[in-house]
């Protein structure tokens, strides 16, 4: 069943109905898991990759931006194009009432965990604690040659000067290196690689853990993504009932028990809010969204 939300009213109906099928499977000793995307993470200023108009990949070619090759053959400019495009606003997003509705969600027992294809890691900035993330995270970097992992620099003085001045080309003469990048290894010197899975890189061993979990899931929630990268997009073929949250449609629309166009942000603290209405001894923590 697929629902255009209209307003307010249309919002609170199909948040109660979730609600009550998430606490029907608690009860019933059901999994559920969530399957995140880009979209989710929209509401916090990241922009996601393939919405028409809007998608990052419209105004960056990926297999320069985020390609096994271009840090390879030379990491220096990775860092320079990563710079200029995606890293900043990884760097200053912070979670927004979806990823905080999910980790409520989950402190509650309704929720398993969260699988996300994300790699800003504001779930775990929202507080939820089981989460796998298949396409790695920005948080930190590894070494190539010697493989020593450490957190990725967030260089805040650059991006405080960037968001008051606009920055130049990375290919501009008047370009500047924010302290402390490119990253080196402090052991040998080479440039760090993000531990995130660039174009041309194998999924990292929680994409296998995800799809061991998926065995076991009763229900799975996709908020936020196209399912158009595999194999991420498999995940959810694996599970038997679905709810699909996404603004565009999705090659398993026709499979999900309900198909809800709505932003994460409103829809996902909705449920919180009526889950907390209909049932106080749950003790879930009020909404202060």
């Amino acid at each position: 069943m697929v629902v255009e939300v209209r307003d307010l009213q249309e919002r609170n109906q199909i948040a109660a109905q979730i609600a009550r099928l998430l606490l029907e499977l608690r009860q019933a000793g059901g999994r559920v898991l969530a399957f995140t995307g880009a979209g989710i993470s929209t509401a916090s200023g990241i922009p996601d990759f393939r919405s028409p108009g809007t998608g990052l990949w419209e105004r960056v070619d990926p297999e320069q931006a985020m390609s096994w090759d271009s840090f390879r053959q030379d990491p220096v400019h990775f860092y320079q194009v990563g710079l200029t495009t995606w890293l900043p606003p990884l760097w200053r997003a912070q979670p927004n009432p979806a990823h905080k509705a999910l980790a409520q969600l989950e402190r509650a027992g309704l929720l398993t965990g969260v699988i996300t294809q994300n790699i800003d890691g504001l779930h775990q900035m929202a507080g939820s604690r089981r989460v796998w993330e298949i396409h790695g995270s920005v948080r930190t970097a590894s070494c190539p040659t010697c493989g020593r992992r450490v957190p990725l620099l967030v260089p805040h003085a650059w991006l405080a000067e960037k968001a008051r001045h606009a920055a130049p080309d990375a290919l501009s003469p008047s370009w500047r290196w924010p302290e402390g990048y490119p990253p080196r290894c402090p052991d040998c010197g080479v440039v760090l690689k993000p531990d995130v899975v660039l174009f041309g890189e194998p999924l990292p061993a929680s994409f296998e853990q995800a799809w061991d979990e998926t065995a076991r899931c009763t229900l799975m929630i996709v908020i936020g993504s196209s399912l158009e990268v595999a194999p991420a997009a498999y995940l959810p073929e694996r599970v038997g009932r679905l709810i699909i949250n996404n603004l565009q449609p999705t090659a398993c629309d026709e499979r999900a028990e309900w198909v809800v166009r709505t932003p994460a942000a409103e829809i996902w603290p909705a449920v919180v809010d009526a889950l907390t209405e209909a049932n106080p001894a749950f003790a879930l923590p009020p909404s202060a969204w």
